[in-house]
C-alpha cells in the first residue's frame, strides 16, 4: 500500500473545492451518505453519483447517474465502489473532468493499474484512505480515541 505523507494529503484536501463521491448512498448509516455529508458539512461542493438514485436530492445537490452528467469542473472524485469497479470509474473522470487534480479510493478500494493511468495524466491517487478520517486527523478533531463524540460530559 502506497505511504502518503500527512503533509500530501493535507495539500490534496486543502486544494480540493469540488468532490464527486461516486457510489454515495441514500441511507444514512452507509458510510458513503456519512462521509459525503461531512464533507458537505465543511465546506466542500459534494456532487453525490449514483445511477440508482439518479434524479433525487442530497445535501441540496442532484444525485447523478454518472461523472459525465456532471457540468462543470470536479477537483476529485471519491470512489465507494468495489476495487474491481474502479477502472471504468478513472477512465470516465479522466474524460470529463481535465482539470481533475485527485482520485480518492475509499478505505479497502485499490486498483494500481488504474492509479498508474490517472497518474500518466498528471492527476494524483490516493488508494484505501477516507478524506473524512484524513480530514478530521489533519486538521485537529479526532481525540485520542480516535473518534470526536461532539458530547460534552465531566467523565473521562
Amino acid at each position: 500500500m502506497p505511504d502518503y505523507s500527512d503533509q500530501h494529503l493535507k495539500n490534496i484536501l486543502q486544494r480540493t473545492k469540488t468532490v464527486a463521491v461516486v457510489g454515495v448512498s441514500m441511507n444514512p448509516v452507509r458510510p458513503s451518505f456519512y462521509v459525503a455529508r461531512y464533507l458537505s458539512l465543511k465546506g466542500f461542493d459534494v456532487i453525490p453519483v449514483n445511477p440508482g438514485h439518479a434524479g433525487k436530492e442530497l445535501f441540496g445537490q442532484t444525485v447523478r447517474g454518472s461523472l459525465s452528467e456532471i457540468s462543470g469542473s470536479v477537483d476529485m472524485v471519491d470512489i465507494f465502489r468495489r476495487s474491481e469497479a474502479v477502472p471504468p470509474i478513472v477512465d470516465e473522470a479522466l474524460a470529463a473532468f481535465p482539470s481533475l487534480s485527485t482520485i480518492w479510493m475509499q478505505i479497502g478500494v485499490e486498483h494500481p493499474e488504474a492509479a498508474a493511468l490517472a497518474e500518466a495524466r498528471g492527476v494524483e491517487v490516493v488508494m484505501n484512505r477516507c478524506p473524512k478520517i484524513e480530514y478530521q486527523r489533519l486538521f485537529g478533531e479526532l481525540r485520542m480515541g480516535g473518534f470526536s463524540t461532539g458530547i460534552i460530559s465531566s467523565k473521562l
